[in-house]
């Protein structure tokens, strides 16, 4: 069982790395450039979502794999 835990660490980490690129890449900059053209509601949903939900989703996906990792979860 803890080996599926370390693996499932792993697995919650490479998500990590992979919703942060999608969020920035789909998300983030096309709400940021349409804002920039004059829509101010497309610049501020981009914004939030750049600086500030992508690094707290991320940050708490690569915590919680890296504990998984770690061993901080294993049952002795």
């Amino acid at each position: 069982m803890n080996a599926i835990k370390r693996l499932a660490g792993w697995i919650w980490m490479a998500l990590g790395g992979i919703v942060g690129y999608f969020s920035v890449t789909s998300l983030g900059v096309p709400k940021l450039q349409a804002g920039f053209d004059g829509n101010t509601s497309e610049l501020v949903f981009g914004l939030i979502v750049t600086l500030i939900l992508t690094p707290l989703i991320v940050g708490a996906m690569l915590v919680f794999g890296y504990y998984a990792v770690s061993g901080e979860y294993d049952q002795t």
